[in-house]
């Protein structure tokens, strides 16, 4: 299905579609006020080496492959466009691991923002500029001395694996650090789309490349272990790490206690909107990957490695582009290496039973796309990706999903707009709670309720960023500021989490002056905490109807695409 030209100009302008930012074009921008307009469109600046001896040596901060100076503002200090690898993954290194840093006695700038990774276009952080020299994180603190170690967030943007950076302004995190001076958060980037995640083992000279299709994650592991060892430095604690990200972001934090070795790296996970659910198989992903070499005209590596970045971007628009048509077909892959081929039996095993989660969904998760694409565009988008998932299902199961489908009354895009809601976001969550609780670990689970004020997206999906990040003046998605009490409780929780695991709060820190006692999701009543704008409170599931067990529960099988 080709989205009409109309509906993907609102894509570009108001979705957040798994970017989990607001997405402004070039000429988009032009509408926006002049002080946003002026985030947006700032050209980037490359960060210099420093050989003269002449910077703030207060903001200087020796690590392993530098020393890096940071800049002061309001009390918090950034630093951005952190190398974290020894070498950047262009030219022969294209569709290659990360490659650990190297020692290096330098002085650097760290003033600003390196670029996003290559994308087709469409995401705000794209606008910053992008390029395949993309592996840099950054990093904010409070300029106050600190007498122990400090816990540390670090946060993994979502993107639908296809678009997104750390460059998004609604990721800047001074706000957060105002707010809580007793705590570091980190910013990470890693590969999106067709360098981050593309199958290419199975080409004639594929054998070089087995970790094409999961770069993106390892990206990350290459991040989490340039923070194990050089996050002290800035005064932050490495045993005391929690990850947190929303949709592909998530969905990343949910995967990354799947891979071997990484449990060193972060103790918990705070995962908005993202379970390993947002996965493909290698064939789903090999014939991603056909698909797009037949477009290039292309039969080998070596052929793909001469297709310039924008050529891949323009062809990969047309073709798969999340905000030209909608596309969601970039995943990490179940390849059986670096990631289970069942991630779901993997946490019934215990995989990441020693780990801690605070996780959750949204009431109304695709009402963002509904509301961006307009209720005509979605039905034709909604049609077309049910007949495909029914195709994979038994005749049992398909007349379940019928059955769910024919129950749900109201406007033509009700029944696809909740189903696939229970698809892509609630049921995986749900599971990720019962899966992660039988197997024994921890799990305090969440369901937002705050709508926007914008017409058909309700409480859907990327609505609480604006809130968790303390930007409430980005209303361009939510149309309006969620309760300032509320997201201060609700932040308030989620720092909690990191310093303690246990987002619980006593009347004397919460900020609406209320004791909330957050309880673990247990199997028998199914607890989550209900964060309503009228009262933050606990409730069994059984109560909310939150999935629907019989009917909707068992798609978690089914996996993304």
């Amino acid at each position: 299905m080709n989205i009409s030209k109309k509906s993907s100009s609102l894509l570009l302008a108001a979705l957040m579609t798994f970017s989990f930012a607001t997405c402004y074009s070039v000429a988009e921008a032009d509408k926006l006020p002049s002080e946003r307009k002026e985030e947006i469109m700032v050209q980037h600046i490359e960060n210099k080496r420093i050989t003269d001896n002449n910077y703030d040596k207060s903001l200087a901060v020796k690590c392993v492959n530098g020393t890096f100076v940071g800049k002061k503002a309001e009390g918090v200090i950034a630093y951005k466009g952190i190398p974290f690898v020894g070498r950047q993954p262009v030219g022969e290194l294209r569709w290659k691991a990360p490659v650990n840093v190297i020692p290096n006695d330098g002085i650097y700038e760290a003033y600003h923002y390196e670029k996003a990774p290559i994308q087709a276009p469409g995401d705000i952080a794209a606008e910053y500029g992008t390029s395949e020299d993309c592996l840099y994180l950054n990093i904010w603190k409070s300029d106050k001395t600190a007498t122990k170690k400090k816990p540390v967030i670090v946060w993994i943007y979502g993107g639908a694996f296809d678009v997104g950076g750390t460059t998004d302004p609604q990721y800047d995190c001074s706000n957060l650090v105002k707010e809580n001076p007793d705590v570091v958060f980190v910013t990470i980037t890693y590969r999106v789309s067709f360098f981050g995640f593309l199958h290419l083992s199975h080409l004639p000279d594929g054998k070089d490349y087995q970790d094409a299709q999961n770069l993106g994650i390892m990206d990350q592991m290459a991040a989490l272990k340039w923070v194990h060892e050089n996050i002290a430095s800035f005064g932050g604690d490495p045993d005391n790490v929690t990850i947190w990200g929303e949709s592909a972001g998530g969905a990343s934090c949910t995967l990354l206690p799947l891979v071997e070795g990484s449990h060193q790296y972060f103790k918990r996970v705070i995962s908005q909107s993202g379970a390993p659910a947002q996965m493909r198989s290698p064939e789903q992903a090999i014939e991603c990957t056909n698909k797009l070499m037949e477009a290039l005209g292309c039969k080998t590596v070596a052929d793909l490695q001469k297709v310039s970045a924008e050529k891949f971007s323009e062809t990969w628009a047309r073709m798969f582009g999340l905000y030209q048509v909608l596309g969601i077909r970039t995943m990490p892959e179940m390849d059986g290496k670096y990631l289970p081929l069942n991630p779901w039996e993997a946490y019934a095993n215990g995989a990441a039973k020693d780990i801690e989660f605070l996780q959750g969904c949204n009431k109304d998760e695709m009402n963002t796309f509904l509301g961006a694409l307009g209720e005509d565009s979605w039905n034709a988008w909604a049609n077309e990706r049910k007949a495909k998932k029914l195709s994979q299902l038994t005749d049992k199961e398909k007349n379940l999903v019928e059955s769910y489908c024919n129950d749900i009354q109201g406007e033509s895009y009700e029944p696809t707009v909740r189903l696939f809601s229970q698809i892509m976001f609630i049921a995986p969550q749900i599971r990720l709670s019962e899966e992660q609780t039988k197997a024994g670990g921890k799990s305090y689970t969440y369901y937002f309720t705050p709508e926007s004020s914008l017409p058909l997206i309700k409480s859907g999906h990327a609505i609480e960023l604006s809130a968790v990040f303390n930007h409430p003046e980005f209303t361009d998605f939510t149309g309006r500021a969620f309760d300032e009490t509320f997201t201060k409780t609700m932040r308030k929780m989620w720092v909690q989490f990191a310093k303690t695991g246990n987002p619980s709060l006593s009347a004397e820190i919460s900020p609406d002056g209320k004791a909330h006692v957050w309880p673990l999701y247990d199997l028998k009543d199914k607890q989550v905490m209900v964060l309503d704008e009228k009262g933050i409170h606990p409730e069994k599931e059984s109560n909310l109807k939150i999935v629907d067990w019989e009917r909707t529960y068992f798609l978690t099988n089914y996996y993304m695409p």
